[in-house]
């Protein structure tokens, strides 16, 4: 018998993440992160300034008595100075023209996913709040388009139309934005939980949220059902096979069963956009990320499998590593080509692997030192450092015209490493999420880390890049008070960063 992969627990109470963390295999469902979406230095930038922006979720944070309704923040990038507490935006469903209002359970921030939707040249925000009750319809789901402008985003925003919504839904569970059809118009992904994906073509209006039009997508994953909302857990956008038009990485389970194993699949863009015509199966892993690795010109794929060899139960896990293993498949004219896998134990990669460790949790690429080739960073939040259990480390690998270098330049950080603000405590997570974006402006990518600090109240750390390699010189940590989201319930503020 069957047992799926578990799924990221990001929108979940600390102690049940770090259950999950430890435990290898969970059968809960929540939204998951993506990673880079682009070749070059990946930034989002919402105020139009050149210089990247960060989103960072506070999606189980309480707004104004509400329980769990969530929250979003921008962190916008400066020169030089990176991102800091002191230029942000705060934006929830009570906020401006946002659709709808606060309610408990709604987990506002649930998914995002950035791009010039209206082309006016500021980067939008689609954010859902995939629990939100609709009408009599419980975790139907709900979806919003927060526009960019010269100030960031205001609260100015425009609901996306969705189709008949239903009890359990969760309308915008999964989100991605890219120009699959080539048009050089910004399209967006929307998945909920059954199996099919509808894709919104670029040329939104910003007045009304209305797309230059609609089809859908089925890839072959399990539907959703009330007590488990499978459907894509997560998408993510890049060019793998360089012809120009953005493609589509689908994360799921197998549709013979829901119990079945958890598996990727590559749709190619094409002129007419998406379609499951020539797709492709890939290794497992919940977190994916694209960008070209080996300066090919094609997309390298890598995903992040966290779970052990076996389960609980000690069934063996078909392509695992115990500790967590990442597969890198490089691209090519003609798609995913040949696939490598890195664990702690390949090379010099930091650490070693030991059950638990939840290696892979999370990753990102960019390119820190300017060479051309993207870099990657592998987070491994469950990692015990000494007697401090899911203290937490992340590692950065560069890029190289072989592929990723596992064995000169690499690099680790935890909260006690020199320089790193803070101190590794139990249950920090620290690498929850991770993000290579440049954010002060120098063309290079700096390197920005979420963690469950202070029992699920979150903190983002930043540490930029000294142009050659990740430093500490210039960190910083921002607090979830620093930025001023409340820090009544769980708000796992940097649990989830948009791409």
């Amino acid at each position: 018998m069957h047992q799926k992969y578990h799924s990221h627990l990001r929108l979940a109470l600390a102690t049940a993440a770090a259950a999950a963390l430890t435990g290898g295999l969970l059968t809960v469902s929540a939204t998951t992160a993506t990673a880079a979406d682009s070749f070059k230095v990946a930034k989002a930038d919402f105020n139009g300034d050149g210089i990247g922006d960060v989103l960072a979720t506070a999606a189980g944070a309480s707004v104004s008595g509400h329980a769990n309704a969530g929250q979003v923040v921008a962190l916008y990038g400066s020169a030089g100075n990176g991102i800091t507490s002191a230029k942000r935006s705060v934006l929830s469903q009570n906020s401006g023209t946002v659709p709808g209002s606060a309610e408990t359970g709604d987990w506002f921030g649930g998914a995002t996913a950035y791009a010039d939707f209206n082309g006016d040249g500021y980067d939008d925000l689609a954010v859902a709040s995939p629990y939100e009750k609709v009408g009599t319809d419980t975790d139907g789901g709900a979806l919003a388009i927060l526009w960019g402008s010269a100030s960031g985003l205001t609260g100015k925003a425009s609901d996306v139309p969705d189709p008949a919504v239903s009890s359990h839904d969760n309308w915008g569970l999964s989100l991605a934005a890219g120009d699959f059809d080539g048009d050089g118009k910004a399209d967006l992904v929307v998945g909920n939980s059954s199996a099919t994906l509808y894709v919104y073509k670029g040329g939104f209006s910003s007045s009304t949220g209305q797309p230059g039009g609609r089809y859908t997508v089925k890839p072959p994953i399990a539907p959703g059902s009330g007590d488990f909302p499978y459907g894509p857990e997560q998408l993510t956008a890049g060019d793998v096979n360089g012809d120009g038009r953005t493609d589509l990485v689908v994360d799921g389970f197998e549709t013979q069963t829901q119990n079945g194993w958890n598996t990727n699949y590559y749709l190619a863009g094409s002129a007419n956009g998406l379609s499951v015509a020539g797709i492709k199966t890939l290794k497992p892993g919940i977190v994916t990320g694209i960008g070209d690795i080996n300066g090919d010109g094609y997309g390298d794929i890598v995903t992040g499998a966290d779970w052990d060899a076996t389960t609980s139960e000690g069934q063996a896990i078909p392509d695992a590593a115990n500790g967590g293993k990442v597969s890198i498949t490089y691209g090519s004219a003609s798609g995913p080509a040949s696939t490598t896998g890195i664990t702690q134990n390949t090379g010099n990669v930091p650490g070693s692997s030991e059950k638990g460790d939840g290696f892979g949790w999370d990753l990102d690429l960019g390119d820190v030192n300017g060479d051309g080739y993207q870099d990657l960073v592998v987070s491994s939040p469950a990692e015990d450092l000494g007697s401090v259990a899911n203290a937490g480390m992340v590692t950065v690998l560069y890029g190289s015209a072989s592929g990723v270098n596992t064995s000169t330049g690499l690099q680790s950080f935890e909260q006690n490493t020199t320089g790193v603000p803070g101190t590794s405590e139990k249950n920090d997570l620290f690498g929850a999420d991770v993000k290579l974006d440049d954010v002060n402006g120098d063309g290079k990518a700096d390197l920005v880390i979420g963690s469950y600090e202070d029992s699920s109240d979150g903190a983002v750390t930043y540490l930029p890049s000294t142009g050659t390699k990740i430093g500490t010189t210039g960190s910083r940590a921002l607090s979830v008070t620093a930025v001023g989201v409340s820090t009544a319930g769980t708000p796992q503020f940097g649990a989830l960063f948009a791409d």
